[in-house]
């Protein structure tokens, strides 16, 4: 009798154990959202013979070249001490320019060249601790490359000619100490530059070397125009500009007066972000931009042609050519979507051929989870777009939310693209809301300028209103929320827990923004262009203190009621380590739970990707401990 009834028990366990699990997706291991692709950053030669990328030798990225013809691939550089940087690039002349990833700014950043003939490595630019920036090479003058480089001043960037072969530098043009961006033609020559004082700026145009820049237009930081390339028409160059419109568009303007002669394209419901514009055939290929999901106009029919062909092969990927061979036969093509990190691909256009390079995702897109546009009205009226990522569950209501804010707060948000935490986030049984408040960049100049100084204020409603938005619709649990987010969405985190105590049951900060002082106090020197810019935009620190204190969260360590866990970089630039660490002990002191879990290790390391597979293995733990509500 009694082992009928332990039978009987056992049974009933088991069928309420299945009856939980029936709905829940099987975990996949941390490893696989965190895998690092083995090759990275793709290159293709100007001759089209050969295809280089980064892949890992001794803990370090180093280039790796493969013959397109024979397939076989060749070691190049050996290093076991700094990564070679993502931003290498081939000259005319089949070379390879690169530089080294170092610990900190202060670090020496020489410029390396390698001969892929010979595999030889020699220093062709060694300036100390200066840093060094690729504007242009070109095909008239293989030899020479035209970069920048803040060796006479840190807070300013010279434009020099640098020759590859002899390591001859030639000063070209002098910062007078606003310049923040110049426009190097296809023959090298810079005839457009901008100049800002931070609120204003101001575009100067001359016909050749000999002459003088002058302005020909002016605007404040609200209004912008952004040079891309001279048309060959007259003096005309294009330029993506929102001047007298709310969504940026690309336009046509005469260089001799500044006028806007005509728009080439413009999209009513978003900013167009991007123009693809080929040098070496001196033509307009297409322009992007963002609404729900990424979208593409073609000026070309070739290009068109080629992007309709990849689409058919690649069908439901997002595609882009990243690079390509002298004569345009050959690219390099990379694809992602929702629920994939996509793939790197070599396109031979007179066979219309693709041959996969790399895989950059490890698991089955069918087992994680769509990422899908949403759109919801603020309590002030303003609607707010973003993204929310459902778990695979069969009952979509009553369930526990991460709200994960983006860094920023301006030029940047949200997209529909791959992301690791949100996916592991959704994999572990969260619905994940990504928010694109006002000050998000892609939505015009109104909705971009209606965050200015509301860090603590309307961004935060967003934030806020999302949350309400998706308990009123029942698809959220209001006792199970969380926050996480990093820098500025760290902030956002942290801001969310003491102002809104009870909206959340806890939060991760990964690198947050405490202080807002310390934020614009510690910008680097060649920042300094744009202060005036961030003190009308975040806030001035002497006129607004009482706003910054207000709503920055080391002066409100009393206010946070839920547990909170830390993840900091110890070689964050922007941190002050002593102020995080005393704002932690002010939290114990309040008797806030807080785990802090600072690293050191090198960003692209084997270790630090240790780290970061642990780092997740806390927050799924934290997330789990905190919440579970009891009946």
């Amino acid at each position: 009798m009694v082992r009928s009834l332990k039978a009987l028990v056992l049974i009933f366990v088991v069928i309420v154990l299945c009856a939980c699990n029936k709905n829940k997706a099987p975990e996949i291991p941390i490893s696989a959202f965190l895998k690092n692709p083995g090759k990275t950053s793709f290159k293709i030669s100007p001759d089209g013979k050969y295809v280089s990328y980064l892949k890992r030798y001794h803990e370090t990225q180093n280039i790796f070249i493969q013959s397109i013809a024979s397939g076989k691939e060749v070691m190049a550089t050996s290093f076991s001490d700094f990564s070679v940087r993502g931003d290498y690039t081939w000259t005319y002349d089949n070379q390879i320019l690169f530089g080294q990833e170092k610990d900190k700014p202060g670090d020496e950043h020489p410029m390396l060249v390698l001969d892929i003939h010979t595999l030889k490595i020699k220093t062709i630019l060694s300036e100390g601790k200066a840093s060094v920036r690729i504007l242009n090479k070109s095909r008239l003058m293989p030899d020479i490359i035209t970069i920048s480089m803040n060796k006479r001043d840190s807070a300013n960037f010279d434009v020099y000619r640098l020759n590859v072969k002899t390591g001859e530098l030639k000063t070209y043009l002098l910062n007078p100490g606003n310049i923040t961006e110049w426009l190097v033609d296809v023959d090298g020559k810079i005839r457009l530059i901008k100049a800002t004082n931070g609120v204003d700026e101001t575009i100067l145009y001359r016909p050749n070397d000999k002459s003088q820049f002058k302005t020909i237009i002016k605007n404040n930081f609200r209004n912008y125009v952004k040079p891309i390339a001279f048309t060959g028409v007259k003096k005309n160059f294009y330029a993506l500009s929102n001047v007298g419109r709310d969504k940026t568009a690309f336009v046509e303007i005469n260089a001799e007066n500044g006028q806007e002669e005509r728009v080439m394209y413009a999209n009513n419901n978003a900013d167009i972000l991007r123009v693809d514009y080929s040098k070496i055939k001196k033509r307009l290929e297409l322009v992007s931009w963002e609404e729900a999901k990424p979208q593409k106009h073609f000026f070309n029919g070739e290009i068109k042609a080629i992007y309709q062909n990849l689409y058919k092969q690649l069908s439901g990927s997002e595609v882009n050519i990243s690079d390509r061979d002298t004569a345009e036969n050959k690219f390099i093509v990379s694809t992602y979507t929702d629920r994939s990190r996509g793939a790197v691909y070599l396109y031979e256009r007179l066979n219309n051929t693709l041959t996969k390079l790399t895989d950059n995702s490890s698991i089955n897109p069918n087992k994680l989870c769509a990422k899908t546009p949403i759109s919801y009205t603020a309590s002030d009226g303003t609607v707010i777009n973003g993204y929310l990522t459902l778990p695979l569950v069969d009952d979509k209501t009553d369930l526990p939310v991460v709200v994960i804010p983006h860094d920023g707060p301006f030029g940047s948000r949200d997209s529909w693209n791959y992301s690791s935490d949100v996916q592991f986030l959704a994999n572990r049984g969260y619905a994940v809301l990504q928010v694109n408040y006002r000050g998000s960049s892609g939505y015009g100049k109104v909705f971009y300028s209606a965050g200015f100084k509301e860090l603590g204020g309307k961004i935060q409603q967003d934030i806020t209103d999302g949350v309400n938005w998706l308990i009123t619709k029942k698809i959220a649990n209001p006792k199970k929320i969380a926050i996480y987010g990093h820098g500025f969405g760290g902030f956002s985190a942290l801001y969310g827990i003491s102002f809104n105590p009870k909206l959340y049951n806890c939060a991760v900060i990964q690198n947050g923004l405490i202080n807002l002082f310390t934020y614009i106090k510690t910008a680097p020197p060649f920042y300094q262009p744009f202060l005036q810019k961030m003190y009308a935009t975040i806030g001035d620190p002497e006129k607004d203190a009482d706003q910054l204190r207000a709503i920055s969260p080391v002066f409100h360590s009393d206010k946070p009621k839920v547990p909170i866990i830390i993840f900091q970089d110890l070689k964050d630039q922007r941190a002050n380590i002593n102020e995080l660490d005393h704002y932690i002990r002010e939290l114990q002191r309040h008797n806030i739970p807080v785990k802090y879990l600072p690293s050191k290790d090198q960003r692209g390391s084997i270790s630090s990707e240790k780290k970061r597979m642990q780092n997740y293995a806390d927050i799924e733990k934290f997330l789990d401990n905190n919440m579970h509500v009891k009946p």
